[in-house]
């Protein structure tokens, strides 16, 4: 950027995107300075390098922005666990159960593990019947995911939250009889600005289609 550019000519272009040509780094490092703004090398493979001016301060705000907004539309699903016994008996199974009901509830996955020991493995089958019963249990408001399989000497099963839909209105009932469903939202046109953006990535992109942007 600005005095750290080594290459003897750039590429130039301009704030709005427009190709403005070849010039020497040092015509291309007043014009900027002249501007107030700032010389980014952002195609430094090209022959001669890609080189836009713009105002590189606002552009790291505008960044850093995006990457905020981006960072707050993120849903992250956690995945809790709970183990099991084979020989686990009703009230320490209601106990967990009510363990991955909070779980699914709070919309985590669940990974289920029936540990098994010694000779337990002998009746591998009663730890099937366990993960069987919860998923069928926990039926209404989860699914499985992943079926039951068994690694080494544990049996694993995972659960999701099942995804909530919206009743369907019988047919011919009345907004009377039956709440309307919301009217779908339009959709929204491309901000003026993201085109503008998409255009001057494409124009960099035809000067050097190969060339990674920094």
């Amino acid at each position: 950027m600005n005095e750290r550019i080594r290459a003897p000519r750039v590429r130039l272009i301009g704030v709005d995107g427009e190709q403005l040509g070849i010039f020497a780094t040092t015509d291309a490092q007043q014009m900027t300075d002249d501007m107030n703004l700032d010389l980014v090398e952002v195609a430094p493979n090209g022959d001669p390098p890609v080189a836009r001016i713009m105002d590189y301060g606002k552009f790291k705000y505008e960044e850093a922005i995006k990457a905020k907004k981006a960072r707050k539309h993120q849903t992250t699903v956690q995945v809790k666990e709970i183990k099991f016994r084979p020989k686990i008996d009703k009230h320490d199974y209601e106990t967990k159960k009510k363990h991955v009901i909070r779980f699914i509830d709070a919309g985590a996955k669940v990974k289920v593990t029936i540990m098994f020991r010694g000779r337990e493995m002998v009746h591998a089958e009663r730890g099937l019947v366990i993960l069987e019963r919860l998923a069928e249990d926990l039926r209404e408001i989860a699914l499985i995911e992943n079926e039951p399989k068994l690694e080494g000497r544990n049996m694993f099963m995972l659960i999701a939250p099942t995804k909530k839909e919206l009743p369907k209105p019988v047919k011919g009932e009345t907004a009377t009889g039956a709440e309307k469903a919301p009217a779908a939202e339009p959709e929204v046109a491309p901000a003026a600005a993201e085109v503008a953006e998409a255009v001057a990535v494409a124009e960099v992109a035809a000067v050097e289609p190969e060339a990674a942007a920094e």
